[in-house]
């Protein structure tokens, strides 16, 4: 993970002098012309990336589902046994193999060659789920391949078998069809060149009765021309029926078409087809996975670069940070406190000190989480700790939502005590649970006859403190008004991913129209492909030092 560390850094000595110095490094202000709503960096392959490396849970566990339903559906479906068989046919003189093996194609796959295998198999089954078990598939010019599946190896094989021998009984009814229509046109035609002949024969009779003439001379020599003619046909068609009758009892097998290989099965391993549904399984599982993290970046609303989290609240990200691990953020019991010692959270207490180094007493600062409080609470308490362990009075306000730096140290009731933290003495106000806007004691504001919301002894404690830490959510129903008697800067932090633009505007807002200076934005679960500075170009960007 990239992070940007930005520390505030006076131009002289690298230290602000007092309140005013520090306000005049520290304090952006609204820009008039800030936008009103935010223009994103353009999609790169690295923020694409990003958005998938956050997601590996995800596509973890669709991967994972994806495998158990492969495997579950090999198990209630498992793939067929298959059997192939080839079968070698011969075209007569004039075919076009070329077209002819696509016909003999489409005959092999019809319902009807189909139908004449199950009644040779004799089993029950649909047609339409017959037809579908096997495929007919052209390897060459002459040779067609059988493929047909079923539920065992010698099952496939019987169906292949009886595929290919009813193809070629079927070809071969075809062939008789067509050579018995052959052989009764021309029997047809010799009948009738028989009829011509016998016709002629008579009327030759008839004119050779009657008397030599000229005139019937020339008729009986053309009457004999046409019977020989005639006769020569009737030798001719005579002939060719008799060919064609000794070829029509001859099968199409017999002429060359016939079973090139047996049905014989194909290998079959259930541990090869239950690892490849698996993978199936796996693939689909990450490629559905990889659709939902790649559609949902493009179309989520909430920000992750530091100039877009910078632009919408107005105020430089002075610190950005890698995603912190808080499996423990939130114990019910002081061991929680281990947390504290995280190497980030450290980092953001650092950042938090600096906006505090001023030299007004008692040091007023406010911690604003924009979205989940569980750092802020870390951090503003790490930093309590700080100051107490250098002997100074601390009081830490917790106006948070949960009250989450409460929990973390232990306390969670109504009111104003001392708490010990790692050998650390702080004071620690807690409102109470129905109070909505809760404000400090000294406010002028606030009505002198209501009890205060921590009770009866806050005031004491309010006045003798040097150090005032605040951690508050805010709520655009409410304001920040009441956020301004604690502190008089803030510090926003904003997690990577959860704040819309509209959120991070409204709590910049609030805080500004309540008269806090925002001092700068802690950044929590950086982006690491986000190249992006997070500073404003309004802002003195000079003052801050980049480090990674």
């Amino acid at each position: 993970m990239t992070e940007r560390d930005y520390t505030i850094r006076h131009p002289v000595n690298g230290a602000p002098d007092g309140p005013a110095e520090l306000a005049a490094f520290t304090d952006f202000p609204l820009s008039e012309d800030r936008p009103a709503d935010v223009t994103t960096g353009l999609v790169s392959l690295g923020f694409i990336w990003g958005a998938i490396k956050r997601s590996v849970r995800l596509l973890c566990a669709l991967a994972i589902v994806g495998c158990l339903l492969g495997v579950g559906y090999f198990v209630a479906k498992p793939p067929a046994y298959k059997a192939q068989t080839s079968v070698l046919i011969t075209y007569g003189i004039g075919q076009n193999p070329s077209l002819e093996v696509l016909d003999d194609q489409a005959i092999a796959q019809s319902h009807t060659v189909a139908r004449l295998a199950m009644d040779k198999l004799g089993i029950d089954e649909s047609l339409g789920s017959f037809a579908a078990s096997y495929t007919v598939s052209v390897i060459t010019e002459r040779v067609v391949q059988i493929t047909a599946s079923a539920p065992t190896g010698s099952e496939a094989v019987r169906r292949a078998s009886a595929v290919a021998s009813e193809f070629l009984q079927f070809m071969a009814q075809q062939e008789e069809t067509t050579q018995n229509v052959v052989v009764q046109s021309m029997q047809q035609e010799l009948t009738q060149y028989l009829g011509i002949q016998a016709s002629l024969n008579t009327q030759i009779s008839t004119v050779k009765a009657e008397q030599k003439t000229p005139a019937q001379q020339a008729k009986l020599t053309n009457l004999r021309g046409q019977e020989n003619q005639a006769a020569q046909t009737v030798s001719s068609l005579q002939g060719t029926l008799a060919q064609t009758e000794t070829g029509s009892q001859t099968l199409p097998a017999v002429k060359g078409t016939v079973i090139l290989d047996p049905a014989t099965a194909e290998p079959y391993s259930k541990t090869k087809d239950l690892v490849t549904y698996a993978v199936y399984g796996i693939v689909g599982g990450v490629a559905l996975g990889l659709g939902i993290v790649v559609i949902g970046a493009l179309i989520s609303d909430k920000l992750r670069r530091r100039d877009d989290i910078a632009r919408a609240l107005g105020a430089p990200v002075g610190l950005s940070v890698g995603p912190i691990k808080l499996s423990r953020r939130l114990p019910p019991s002081r061991p929680g406190l281990r947390a504290v010692a995280d190497p980030d959270i450290k980092r953001v207490a650092d950042h938090l000190r600096a906006a505090t180094s001023t030299k007004e007493r008692p040091v007023k600062l406010a911690v604003v989480p924009a979205d989940d409080p569980a750092v802020a609470a870390l951090a503003l308490v790490a930093l309590a700790i700080s100051f107490a362990e250098q002997g100074r009075k601390v009081m830490l306000v917790d106006l948070a939502r949960g009250v989450p730096a409460a929990d973390l140290l232990g306390r969670k009731s109504p009111g104003v005590g001392k708490v010990r933290a790692q050998e650390a003495s702080l004071m620690l106000a807690v409102p109470n649970a129905d109070e909505i806007a809760p404000r400090a004691p000294a406010d002028p504001g606030s009505p002198t006859a209501r009890r205060s919301a921590f009770g009866d002894d806050i005031a004491a404690a309010y006045a003798s403190v040097d150090v005032l830490l605040t951690l508050c959510t805010l709520d655009p129903a409410r304001g920040a008004d009441h956020l301004v008697t604690w502190a008089n800067r803030a510090v926003v932090v904003v997690t990577g991913g959860r704040s819309s633009w509209t959120k991070l505007q409204a709590t910049s807002e609030m805080l500004r129209v309540a008269g806090l200076s925002l001092s700068s934005t802690v950044l929590v679960g950086a982006d690491e492909s986000d190249e992006s500075l997070g500073s404003l170009s309004s802002g003195p960007d000079a003052l801050f030092g980049v480090g990674r």
